[in-house]
C-alpha cells in the first residue's frame, strides 16, 4: 500500500470518529440527554423541554445524517459502495461544506465573544461559547480530515487487493 492510500485511510478514520462523535451527541440529545445542550442555544433547551416528540424526530434525523456523513467517505475509500466516483463527488462536497461551516460558525462565535461583532439583542454567552470551543471547531476538523483524506487518495487507482468478491 502506497504511503499517500495510508494517510488518506488515517484521515478517513479520523474524519469517522469526529463524524460518529459528533452523531453520538445528536443521538443523546433525541432520548432526552441535556449535557452540553444548552451549548447549543437556549432554543434547543427549550424545544428539548417543550415539544420532545418534535425534538426526538429531527435530532435522530440529524444523528442520520451525521451517522451517513462518517459513514459513506470509509465504505468509499474501501470500495464498499457501487459508484465510487459518485461517493467521492457526495463527500468532497459534504468535506469542505462541513469545514466551511465549521470555521465560519468559529469565527463568528470568536468574534461575538471577543466583541467585534455586537449583536443588537445581545446573545446566548454559553451558545457562543459552545460555537467557539467545541461544536464549530469539531465540525471544522471533521470536514478537514475528510478533506485531507480525498486529497490524499485522489488520482490513485482502486486498491487491487480490496476488490469486492
Amino acid at each position: 500500500m502506497t504511503r499517500r492510500r495510508r494517510s488518506g485511510r488515517v484521515f478517513a478514520w479520523i474524519a469517522f470518529g469526529l463524524g460518529l462523535g459528533h452523531a453520538a451527541f445528536s443521538f443523546y440529545w433525541a432520548v432526552g440527554g441535556m449535557w452540553l445542550l444548552d451549548t447549543v442555544g437556549q432554543w434547543a433547551v427549550e424545544a428539548q423541554r417543550e415539544t420532545p416528540g418534535l425534538a426526538l424526530a429531527v435530532l435522530l434525523s440529524i444523528t442520520a445524517v451525521k451517522v451517513a456523513a462518517a459513514i459513506v467517505p470509509v465504505a468509499a475509500q474501501y470500495r464498499k459502495l457501487d459508484h465510487r466516483r459518485f461517493w467521492r463527488a457526495i463527500c468532497w462536497i459534504g468535506g469542505v461544506g462541513i469545514a466551511i461551516y465549521g470555521a465560519f460558525n468559529t469565527v463568528v462565535a470568536l468574534a461575538v465573544l471577543a466583541r467585534v461583532i455586537q449583536p443588537a439583542g445581545g446573545y446566548d454567552a454559553r451558545a457562543m461559547i459552545g460555537h467557539a470551543f467545541i461544536w464549530g471547531p469539531w465540525f471544522f476538523l471533521w470536514g478537514a480530515a475528510l478533506v485531507a483524506s480525498l486529497v490524499f487518495t485522489r488520482g490513485l487507482q482502486p486498491d487491487s487487493s480490496m476488490h469486492r468478491a
